[in-house]
């Protein structure tokens, strides 16, 4: 066995220190994979349109005032500071291209951070290894590049590994309050870096023993942790008991969120933390097959570092990086157990993949083969496959998602839809017409909510209903219409023009069967967009 802290070495079999000086190959060859992943986030972020949770954030952002946008901010289930960067970007231009710009370059940081922070606590190694992984798993390169809070997120997440390994590593001061404006800027950012919080603070507890050694850092450390918890305590106590009054945690809960969260008649609570677990991973990659040989590799890793001795240096021991790098795991399972917070696989655990990446990469590590290359074609390989094949894939596949397809969309419903015309959506396809087509919000934000509500949208009107209508399934768009058509008086024989872009419903055929029904003869651009005309009339009776 190489006589290394983790067994990491390099391809001549001698250790490689992460806190020596970088050799300009290495160098050379995190910036060439840095680059590949800007390029692979601007690639995704300039082809495609909005999603409907984007064109919302977009929304949000847009109004014309600070105090109207945090209260904007309050109907959302997320903290405000993506939204506030947003009102002020925005003024640089409102293109998909330029409103995702934060997130690509948040994207692309945080691999960059993750990987000096694997170099502080492995080595050259392992860190690119590290980096691979994070520029390249699809679910990492499609949420850098989305009017989302995630790839934000990550960058703070990234920021306050590296600052506080940087802080106990060095005994400064000034990186540990670098660790806690990163951690702020988390919590700030999404409600899952709650339990990321926890995780360092506990971490923390460990790694920074004896804390009289370090008084500077644990003192600049109990500072943050006060800001930080002030800053979550604001949350508990004014957003989110606003957001358990309106229903919005339950009503996810039980709908499309169910499968990561516990529930005694569905799952076996033996079963459940492995099952999603699993779903976690397969995430991550985009890919079952290549998920699953993943947590393979992160439980072969995580073993290994249970197994290590600590060789005394500066570096945090192995059984201190497992507790990182488990911990986060069992808190978020431990919650999604109670029904507090899913677990599995939705981008609400994203902040998981940093850990499971660190462990893989650990995992990895005893891996040397001869020439190191086969090490990293294997994962170029692997990961090309997550990319190109995901499995199960997306809910908008990339070939119905070009934004061709909603210029194309556009231009024909105005020149089939006459001026006057009555434009009827469901609330996700309202946020994209407010997007492409009025270039306004046309959808309800603030209550008091009302079940439709009729907008102007230049030469149209649009009905849309509330949020709790996000979009039509099977068997409710005539009831919908009917009560539509009843809210704001029609004239029999009057054209509807119905439009729906976003998530499709999940029994297609019975939506078709019921299009039909009305008389509906869809256009359709890709699998995604659609619309129709439908004469008021006899088919809207109940």
């Amino acid at each position: 066995m190489h006589n290394a802290q983790y067994g990491f070495s390099d391809e001549t079999g001698h250790p490689v220190e992460g806190n020596a000086a970088i050799s300009p190959r290495w160098r050379f060859c995190v910036a060439i994979v840095l680059a590949g992943g800007l390029a692979a986030r601007i690639y995704q972020a300039y082809s495609y349109f909005l999603d409907p949770d984007e064109a919302l954030h977009t929304l949000l952002a847009s109004y014309g005032s600070a105090v109207l946008t945090f209260q904007a901010t309050l109907t959302t289930a997320h903290p405000p500071l993506l939204i506030f960067l947003l009102h002020y970007w925005r003024w640089l231009g409102q293109s998909e291209f330029v409103l995702r710009l934060p997130s690509i370059l948040a994207g692309t940081l945080s691999c960059w951070l993750i990987c000096l922070w694997l170099r502080k606590v492995t080595d050259d190694s392992t860190a690119f290894v590290g980096l691979l992984l994070c520029t390249f798993c699809p679910a990492l390169i499609e949420l850098s590049a989305q009017v989302r809070q995630y790839a934000i997120l990550n960058l703070f997440i990234a920021a306050c590994l590296y600052c506080s390994e940087r802080a106990v590593q060095d005994d400064s001061p000034v990186f540990m309050h670098l660790f806690s404006l990163s951690l702020c800027g988390a919590v700030l950012t999404h409600y899952s870096a709650f339990l990321f919080a926890f995780s360092m603070g506990v971490y923390l507890l460990v790694r920074m023993r004896p804390w009289n050694e370090r008084f500077g850092v644990v003192a600049s450390w109990a500072i943050g942790q006060i800001v930080v918890a002030a800053v979550c305590a604001f949350f508990l106590l004014v957003h989110i008991p606003r957001l358990k009054q309106a229903g919005m945690p339950q009503g996810i809960a039980e709908t499309w969120l169910r499968k990561s969260i516990y529930h005694a008649e569905d799952t076996s609570l033996l079963l459940f933390p492995a099952r999603q677990t699993l779903r976690v991973f397969t995430y991550i990659f985009s890919h079952g097959l290549i998920g699953t040989l993943a947590l393979l590799i992160f439980i072969a890793g995580y073993v290994l570092l249970l197994k290590r001795k600590h060789m005394g240096n500066q570096r945090p021991s192995p059984r201190e990086l497992s507790l990182l790098i488990g911990l986060p795991f069992v808190l978020n399972c431990g919650l999604a157990i109670a029904g507090k917070y899913p677990y599995g696989g939705t981008r609400h655990d994203v902040y998981l993949a940093f850990f499971a990446i660190a462990g893989i990469a650990v995992g990895l590590s005893w891996w040397r083969p001869k020439a190191a290359a086969w090490k990293i074609g294997v994962l170029a390989l692997a990961l090309t496959v997550c990319n190109l094949f995901p499995a199960p894939p997306p809910l908008i596949r990339a070939s119905n998602h070009r934004k061709a397809l909603m210029a194309d969309a556009v231009a024909l419903l105005k020149n089939s839809a006459p001026p006057g015309s009555i434009l009827f959506t469901d609330y996700q396809s309202g946020l994209l017409l407010g997007y492409y087509l009025c270039h306004q919000g046309v959808v309800q934000v603030f209550v008091p909510l009302e079940p439709f509500a009729m907008k102007n949208c230049g030469d149209y009107a649009i009905i849309a209903p509330s949020p709790q209508q996000w979009q039509f399934e099977a068997g409710e768009l005539t009831p919908a219409l009917h009560e539509a058509t009843q809210r704001f008086p029609l004239v029999p024989g009057t054209a509807v023009w119905l439009v729906e872009a976003g998530w499709m419903p999940k029994k297609p055929a019975e939506v078709t069967t019921e299009l039909s029904n009305l008389g509906c003869k869809p256009r359709y651009f890709g699998s995604n967009i659609r619309f129709c005309a439908i004469t008021i009339g006899n088919n809207l009776e109940k």
